[in-house]
């Protein structure tokens, strides 16, 4: 019988019209994800994080919108310091973005790292932001009105960099990214809008991205559930990360469609509930909670597009299961652009063209993350 879990998934699913039909590349066994839905279940149901909270519903809506963000980025930058061609635009993936704005009228928040990973070698994680050159200034501030960066993460590793994370690293964090971006972009270019990296942030974290001006930061809408110190219950060392300065918040929860290895996923403070998350996806709807002052929306939630996880003909048939929302949300990771990644994508930019134009068909404006907060 199918547990609790997988079935509430599905329920939520079903209420925003997110089928099966189109499924991700990600491995899902059936078995497999019955047996962690009933090791998950028995662990002891916690209640919601944020308690003194209201929906709050956008003043002035101006109709359907579609945003889209961009995870991992820091390849790009790697690339421009050591190739330093004469125009950002000559690097084949800036140009894709440049392309999709031009023809479909894009607009694209990427959420960057500060520091390339030893992952990929000694070479990479020597790099940092500082080393960007600062003379393409002109450029990208020419591109401010699509293009934004935004805040993500130190760098790549570890997985949950801010599941337990003190205010002074969010805070230091920020500076680091927010202060590199302006030096070789120039000013207005970091973005309000906040989808850290593997989603999680501590309740300190949410407090930190309040105080730096931050309009609202992406929230999963699920059960939370106890860690028990089971570590098997989660892959790659993440009950570990659980474990390490952990927060009275730090759960588990259940993640929908996004392959067997992490359907049981840490989550932190900012967790809605599956009510919640109902009444506002899709929607010009946010929570706001009164504690930290900090708004909350899904941008994903395993129900929005994330273009590398689905093959070109299918994006079409999954971008119409969300066309009737009045803000969509789709997205993609950097990594999977670049022939030096293990899992690289060689169809990427074919991807992004193909899902740019779903929107563009229906004559949906894009606007940027943060513009779904209207005060």
């Amino acid at each position: 019988m199918i547990s609790e879990i997988v079935l509430a998934a599905t329920m939520t699913a079903a209420a925003n019209n997110i089928t099966d039909e189109v499924r991700t590349n990600r491995r899902v066994d059936p078995a497999i994800q019955a047996a962690k839905a009933a090791k998950l279940a028995a662990c002891k149901k916690l209640g919601p994080t944020i308690t003194d909270c209201e929906i709050v519903t956008a003043k002035d809506i101006p109709g359907q919108r579609a945003a889209f963000f961009i995870d991992d980025v820091i390849f790009v930058f790697q690339d421009l310091a050591k190739e330093k061609p004469k125009s950002i635009w000559d690097h084949f993936y800036l140009a894709a973005f440049k392309e999709a704005h031009e023809k479909y009228g894009l607009k694209v928040q990427m959420n960057i790292f500060y520091q390339g990973d030893f992952f990929y070698g000694v070479e990479s994680a020597k790099f940092t932001l500082r080393d960007m050159p600062d003379c393409w200034k002109e450029e990208f501030q020419a591109a401010k009105d699509w293009l934004r960066f935004g805040f993500h993460s130190y760098s790549e590793f570890p997985d949950y960099p801010w599941l337990n994370s003190s205010y002074e690293d969010v805070k230091e964090c920020w500076n680091l990214l927010a202060g590199e971006v302006e030096r070789f972009a120039g000013p207005g270019m970091f973005a309000k809008a906040v989808v850290p990296h593997w989603g999680p942030m501590s309740k300190p974290g949410c407090r930190a991205l309040k105080d730096l001006g931050v309009k609202f930061i992406w929230a999963s809408g699920a059960e939370r559930y106890e860690y028990n110190g089971d570590r098997s219950l989660l892959p790659y060392m993440h009950g570990q990360r659980i474990e390490e300065r952990r927060q009275p918040e730090t759960a588990m929860f259940w993640r929908p469609n996004s392959g067997e290895d992490i359907s049981v996923s840490a989550c932190a403070y900012n967790q809605i509930t599956q009510e919640q998350f109902k009444e506002i996806f899709g929607k010009w709807k946010w929570v706001h909670d009164n504690d930290t002052g900090l708004n909350f929306a899904p941008t994903g939630g395993g129900v929005a597009p994330c273009l590398n996880l689905y093959d070109v003909k299918d994006i079409p048939p999954r971008m119409q299961q969300v066309m009737a929302c009045d803000f969509i949300i789709f997205a993609s990771h950097e990594e999977y652009w670049f022939p030096r990644y293990f899992a690289y994508q060689p169809d990427s930019k074919e991807k992004l063209m193909t899902a740019c134009k779903v929107i563009a068909d229906a004559k949906i404006p894009f606007v940027f993350l943060e513009d779904k907060i209207r005060e």
